[in-house]
């Protein structure tokens, strides 16, 4: 997988199909943890036992310009907490890189090792992350989803060493799915990133959960009958590397088409559903030796075969199903234990 990554990324850049930067001079990337749906093939020793049979997570970081899933980091131990796997990630830290995650990785170390590296992180508060308040709250203005406020907080790592951060308060119109109002983030991007951009950045992270869906949807990412914790991260693993095929295919419609017109109305379900459907009678057709040439190729050729082949595709063909808004569900009477009730009658 990660080898597919550092491939295609080149590729992208001769595509010219990568996306507008989410904020210029950052490489931003995003993390977040995924974990394997229960298995319904059980081993042995876990054949008697009720609780879910969990055959490993993983920590999966996302590059949105690219649309590339650069990095993964997998767990056989299923219900492991995600943090028990912040040492690995950061060891691929590097300076000039903006990490996008969730509370469960803001931890001291993991904060603090961050802006050691002379890198930078927007990321939502843990209860449990001490820190001590240098300013009051400011109001810094309206966002589409709340009102904005920041102050100044430190944070003390395991060395002794004082850290600066900026945290946020979102005060929402809308609740989230766990029902807070009051939304607290925490950076240490520079004063000249305003509040009101750092909320936007956070409120993208939904563009890693859409790709967890697109996953598990188009590529079956969780394959149920896998019980060996090995397999079931190895099909996973096999699953993002064809998430990042599907990267360059798209980079090449951007690169012919635009990238508003791609991103917003091409359907990945309709791309991944003919790539499945026509795949292996191509192979029939075309016998294994004849794609060697592609191999042999430089990136400024390939790109130039990838950019003719964008030209010709009938995006018309691959778009996406529109749908009206959602309309409020209706009061139901009875209680979901009052039995079933026939469709047909």
């Amino acid at each position: 997988m990660r080898s597919s990554a550092r491939e295609f990324g080149p590729l992208l850049a001769h595509l010219a199909g990568e996306r507008t930067p989410w904020l210029a001079g950052y490489r931003v990337t995003m993390i977040d943890g995924n974990c394997l749906a229960s298995t319904e093939h059980r081993l042995k020793v876990l054949r008697g036992v009720a609780a879910g049979a969990f055959p490993g997570k993983s920590l999966v970081v996302y590059a949105p310009a690219l649309g590339l899933v650069p990095d993964v980091f997998p767990c056989e131990d299923g219900p492991a907490q995600e943090r028990s796997l912040c040492g690995d990630v950061l060891k691929t830290v590097e300076a000039g890189d903006l990490w996008i995650e969730d509370r469960h990785f803001c931890t001291r170390e993991f904060l603090c090792q961050i802006d050691s590296r002379a890198a930078f992180f927007v990321t939502r508060e843990h209860q449990g992350l001490p820190f001590e308040i240098l300013s009051p709250l400011q109001a810094w203005g309206r966002t589409p989803t709340g009102e904005v406020a920041q102050q100044r907080v430190r944070v003390m790592d395991a060395e002794g060493n004082w850290h600066a951060f900026r945290r946020l308060r979102i005060k929402l119109k809308q609740a989230t799915r766990d029902g807070a109002k009051l939304l607290y983030i925490l950076t240490n991007l520079p004063r000249q990133v305003s509040a009101k951009r750092v909320a936007a950045l956070y409120r993208k992270r939904w563009t890693l959960e859409t790709a967890f869906q697109h996953l598990e949807a188009y590529f079956h990412s969780d394959i149920n009958p896998l019980g060996s914790p090995k397999a079931a991260l190895f099909g996973f693993c096999l699953s993002l590397v064809a998430y990042n095929v599907l990267a360059v295919v798209l980079a090449a419609l951007r690169g012919v088409h635009g990238e508003d017109i791609v991103d917003q109305e091409v359907s990945l379900y309709y791309i991944a559903n003919e790539i499945a459907t026509t795949y292996h009678g191509m192979m029939i057709a075309i016998p294994e030796p004849e794609w060697d040439l592609f191999s042999a190729m430089s990136l400024t050729e390939l790109a130039a075969i990838f950019q003719a082949l964008a030209q010709r595709v009938n995006l018309r063909a691959f778009r996406q199903s529109p749908r009206g808004p959602k309309k409020p569900r209706p009061e139901r009477s009875g209680t979901p234990k009052s039995g079933h009730v026939s469709t047909a009658k």
